[in-house]
C-alpha cells in the first residue's frame, strides 16, 4: 500500500501525463478541422459538392494513406503523394487531373489558414491530411 506521501508525489505525474495526452488531442482535432477546411474550400471552388465532413473524413483518410507510405525508401513521397490524391479522386467524382488541382489548392489554402493562425500564436498546428502544409 501506497503511503500518503507517495501518493501525493504520484499526483502531479499523472496529471502531468493527462495534459500532454489532452495537448495532443486538442492539436491533432485542430489540425484535423485546419485539413478539412483546406480540402473543403479547395473542393468547393472547383465546384466539387459535398460536405465539410466529408472533407474531413478525406483529410483523415489521406493523411493515414500518407503516413503509410511515405518510408517507402527512394519512392515513397512520390507514392504517398499519388496516393493523396487518389483519396480524393476516390471521395469525390473527380479526374486525376481535377483531384489533383483540389490537391494543389487545398496545400494553398493550409498555408494560408496555417500563416494566419501562427499570427495569433496557434503555431504549433499542422494540417492534418495536406501533405507540405
Amino acid at each position: 500500500m501506497l503511503a500518503p506521501a507517495s501518493i501525493a508525489a504520484a499526483a502531479p505525474a499523472a496529471v502531468d501525463r493527462a495534459v500532454v495526452l489532452d495537448d495532443r488531442l486538442v492539436v491533432f482535432a485542430a489540425s484535423l478541422l485546419v485539413g478539412g477546411v483546406a480540402i473543403h474550400a479547395a473542393a468547393t471552388q472547383f465546384g466539387v459538392p459535398g460536405e465539410y465532413g466529408d472533407a474531413v473524413l478525406t483529410a483523415l483518410l489521406g493523411a493515414i494513406v500518407w503516413s503509410l507510405l511515405d518510408g517507402v525508401p527512394f519512392v515513397g513521397g512520390l507514392l504517398a503523394l499519388v496516393a493523396w490524391v487518389g483519396v480524393i479522386k476516390w471521395r469525390y467524382p473527380l479526374g486525376w487531373l481535377r483531384a489533383s488541382l483540389v490537391g494543389v489548392g487545398a496545400w494553398a489554402v493550409a498555408t494560408v489558414v496555417l500563416a494566419a493562425l501562427a499570427l495569433l500564436g496557434l503555431g504549433s498546428l499542422d494540417a492534418l491530411g495536406v501533405p507540405g502544409a
